[in-house]
C-alpha cells in the first residue's frame, strides 16, 4: 500500500477577500474530490486571500498508480484560468517504510 501527499501552492488572480478566495478554491477541491476520488482541502495560507494551498491525499496499491493520479490532479489545477500553480511538493508513504 502506498499513499500519496500533494501540495499545491496556488496564486489566485482577480481576488480582493476572503469569501472570494473561497468562492475559487471551493470549487476546484470539490471537483478533485469528485474526479479522482481524493481527499482534497484548502491546507494553508488560509488568512491571504491570494494565496492557497491546497492539499490532496491519495491512496493506492502500487506507486505508479498515486503518481497517475497526482499527476491528473495536478494537471487539473493547472488548466485552471482563475489560478496560477505556483509550485507542487509529493512525498510518498509506505508499508516498507516501517
Amino acid at each position: 500500500m502506498y499513499a500519496g501527499v500533494l501540495s499545491l501552492d496556488l496564486l489566485l488572480g482577480d481576488v480582493h477577500s476572503l469569501k472570494e478566495k473561497r468562492s475559487v478554491v471551493r470549487p476546484i477541491v470539490a471537483e478533485l474530490r469528485k474526479r479522482y476520488d481524493v481527499a482534497a482541502a484548502e491546507a494553508g495560507h488560509v488568512d491571504l486571500h491570494r494565496r492557497s494551498l491546497v492539499g490532496i491525499a491519495v491512496v493506492a496499491t502500487n506507486r505508479g498508480h498515486c503518481v497517475e493520479v497526482m499527476d491528473a490532479c495536478e494537471r487539473l489545477v493547472a488548466s485552471r484560468p482563475e489560478v496560477e500553480l505556483l509550485s507542487s511538493r509529493r512525498q510518498f508513504v509506505s508499508e516498507e517504510d516501517e
